[in-house]
């Protein structure tokens, strides 16, 4: 009787460890095929490791229960092996779910169309308005997509009177010689600059939310350089909605020299704006009025490179990972006490938390030169994060790290690249030699602005020896040497 129990519990263990042996290896095929589908761990030939040892446990496995000897201790190792590939899938779920995340919004951008009116009127629909202002010769495109939408969904043809710009039929609003104007959202931050209570003057009685399709990286690239153009900006919306650019970076990587150089560009440098900007000269920063794409072809035309991606940062959100790698250090060449927070900033190495870096990357006003001065203290800011996120020890925090860039940045650049960087990081060991430079120029305050015709704004028109020293050292990195 004894001998039959034991036979059944054999039996029974036998059919076990066959049903985890068929889970195993339905779990182990998918884990192997994901991580060679999208490069991940392929440095060190880690990736093949992992190949080996997972064939070898299922040899081992099959062997024993072939000869159906030690069958608890083969479903404990399945039982193992079933926890370690459900923890590894879980892993590369969060990488890819990271990649679909920042990549999901990459394809187009939001605007925000709206007729506003003095906030005493007493209009408060769109078919009460007989005078309508609205600067057709700088956005055309979004103003008709406005009214069109206006004549679909209240049934009225709303004709407009032209304005030179929003600033200037804002100013018209005001003073009474209008009933209504036309907004694109973008641009209330320009009349926010001319009029901090703006938004407490006007309502909106109509609004209008549009996509537009973005240019996208067409195919990743393949070859040891890469131009990334990293884009900061601050705003409270969705990371995929149009916003002014206060910072302006190329990043040229060099993955065989293991060389980084990062290249600001003010925002306040006087540049033909691409796009949208119809070629028209005007400050850098006006070139994300008109989306992304116009920032990167103004940049393009400026250096005379290829952007090959772009990455747009939140920069409030995208500084606090500083805090989940321990801090920063970068090097202050001058005394300063920021504007935001109210940190006071010595001469020499300072050691910086997410919201002290805020405060370092904001301050402008009371640095000797300016704007020039932020955008070299941004680049400090960036090199330090992207050292410091390098760093092989820093994968224990992926976790955080992935769910904080889920909020805060938008590219597209694909899966593929990025584990391409990252194995190349891995396999070498070694950190980059991250050097930045910022181009350089004069202020003036008689310069022409496309976006604001009407209105007299600080401009930095572009030193020309600068601009050659700038564009040398690029072409020094992507060629090398």
């Amino acid at each position: 009787m004894r001998k039959r129990k034991n036979h059944s519990k054999r039996s029974k263990l036998e059919y076990v460890n066959i049903a985890l042996f068929i889970l195993f290896a339905l779990l182990a095929g998918l884990f192997l095929f994901t991580m060679y589908r999208y490069q991940i761990l392929d440095f060190r030939y880690l990736n093949h490791l992992i190949t080996g040892l997972t064939l070898a446990l299922a040899c081992l496995t099959v062997f024993l229960m072939v000869r159906r000897k030690a069958r608890v201790f083969t479903a404990v190792v399945l039982v193992l092996a079933l926890i370690a590939n459900s923890i590894g899938m879980l892993a590369i779920k969060s990488v890819l779910d990271l990649s679909t995340s920042i990549q999901s919004t990459s394809t187009y951008s939001e605007y925000e169309m709206s007729v506003v009116v003095p906030v005493d009127s007493e209009i408060t629909d769109v078919r009460q308005v007989t005078s309508l202002l609205a600067p057709t010769a700088i956005d055309q495109d979004n103003i008709t997509a406005l009214l069109e939408n206006i004549s679909q969904m209240k049934s009225v043809d709303l004709s407009t009177t032209p304005a030179a710009s929003y600033s200037s039929a804002y100013q018209s609003l005001m003073a009474g010689e209008a009933q209504a104007m036309v907004l694109n959202g973008v641009f209330a931050s320009l009349i926010e600059s001319e009029d901090a209570d703006f938004t407490n003057k006007v309502k909106k009685i109509y609004t209008f939310k549009m996509t537009k399709q973005v240019e996208t990286a067409v195919e990743q690239v393949t070859g040891d350089v890469l131009n990334i153009y990293i884009s900061g900006i601050d705003t409270y919306g969705p990371i995929s909605s149009v916003s002014r650019s206060d910072v302006n970076i190329i990043m040229t990587v060099n993955q065989k020299t293991k060389k980084v150089l990062l290249t600001t560009t003010p925002r306040d440098a006087y540049v033909a704006i691409a796009d949208g900007g119809q070629n028209q000269y005007d400050k850098l920063t006006h070139a994300g009025i008109y989306g992304v794409d116009a920032s990167v072809h103004t940049l393009e035309n400026l250096y005379g490179i290829d952007i090959n991606y772009y990455a747009r940062l939140n920069f409030t959100s995208f500084l606090k990972l500083i805090d989940m790698v321990g801090g920063i250090t970068v090097y202050n060449d001058q005394e300063f006490t920021s504007l935001h927070g109210n940190y006071h900033f010595p001469v020499g190495e300072v050691h910086l938390n997410s919201e002290q870096a805020l405060g370092y990357v904001r301050e402008r006003y009371s640095l000797a030169g300016g704007d020039n001065d932020r955008g070299k203290n941004q680049e400090k800011v960036i090199a330090a994060l992207i050292q410091k996120l390098s760093m092989p020890e820093n994968l224990t925090n992926y976790q955080a790290i992935v769910q904080n860039l889920q909020d805060s940045i938008q590219t597209d650049m694909g899966i593929e690249t990025i584990m391409k960087l990252v194995n190349a990081q891995l396999e070498s060991n070694s950190q980059y030699t991250v050097t930045s430079q910022a181009l350089v120029g004069s202020g003036r305050m008689d310069l022409p602005s496309y976006a604001m015709p009407t209105s007299q704004l600080y401009m930095m028109e572009i030193n020309p020896d600068s601009l050659a020293q700038v564009k040398a050292a690029m072409q020094a990195v992507i060629a090398g040497e």
